[in-house]
C-alpha cells in the first residue's frame, strides 16, 4: 500500500506493453501540462503555496520550481538521448535544489514561463519520435541502468500528475488525484 499524501496517484509503473495509444495519451499529457498546472495554481487559496502538501514535504511553491528543474532537465537528456550513443546524465539533488532561494521564496511566475516553452520543447520532439528513436536511451547512473526514450516520456507524464496531485491537496475539500 502506497502513502496517497507522498503518492496521491500512485507510484510509477511502466506500462509492461505500451500501446501507441497509451504513448499518445502520455505526450499529451506532457503537451497540456503548463496549461493545467496554470489552471490548478488559479484553483489555490490564498497563501496556500507556502503551505506544505504534507507534513514534511516541500510547498506549493517548491512543487513548481522542482518541475521547472526536473522538466528543464528531460528536455536536456532527450537531446542526449537522441545526438549521443546512450550518453550519462548527471543526476541532481532534488531535495537541495528545493532548498534554495529561487524555490523557497522565489514567485512562481519564471517556473511556468519555463514549463511552458520547455513542454512545447519536449512537445514538439516528441510527437515526431519513430520507433527507433524511442528505444533510444541515456544511462541513469542512480537507477544504474539505461532509461528508454519511452519509458522516460511515461515517466514524466507520471511526475506531472503526481506533483499536480501534491497541488491539488493544497486545495480545501479537492482530492489529490488529477485524473
Amino acid at each position: 500500500m502506497h502513502d496517497p499524501l507522498r503518492y496521491p496517484i500512485g507510484p510509477f509503473e511502466m506500462p509492461e506493453h505500451p500501446t501507441a495509444e497509451q504513448l499518445h495519451e502520455a505526450i499529451t499529457t506532457l503537451a497540456k501540462f503548463p496549461t493545467a498546472l496554470q489552471h490548478t495554481l488559479a484553483l489555490l487559496p490564498e497563501g496556500a503555496l507556502d503551505l506544505p502538501y504534507r507534513p514534511e514535504g516541500w510547498t506549493g511553491r517548491q512543487v513548481v520550481h522542482h518541475l521547472s528543474d526536473s522538466h528543464m532537465n528531460f528536455l536536456m537528456r532527450i537531446k542526449w538521448a537522441l545526438t549521443e550513443d546512450q550518453p550519462t546524465i548527471r543526476p541532481y539533488f532534488e531535495a537541495r535544489w528545493a532548498q534554495l532561494h529561487d524555490s523557497v521564496n522565489f514567485p512562481v511566475g519564471s517556473s511556468l514561463q519555463i514549463l511552458q516553452g520547455v513542454h512545447q520543447k519536449i512537445a514538439q520532439i516528441l510527437v515526431h519520435l519513430n520507433s527507433e528513436e524511442l528505444e533510444r536511451s541515456y544511462f541513469h547512473p542512480e537507477k544504474n541502468r539505461h532509461v528508454t526514450l519511452k519509458e522516460a516520456i511515461f515517466s514524466y507524464a507520471w511526475h506531472c500528475k503526481h506533483h499536480m496531485g501534491h497541488l491539488l491537496l493544497l486545495i480545501p475539500g479537492a482530492s489529490g488525484n488529477p485524473s
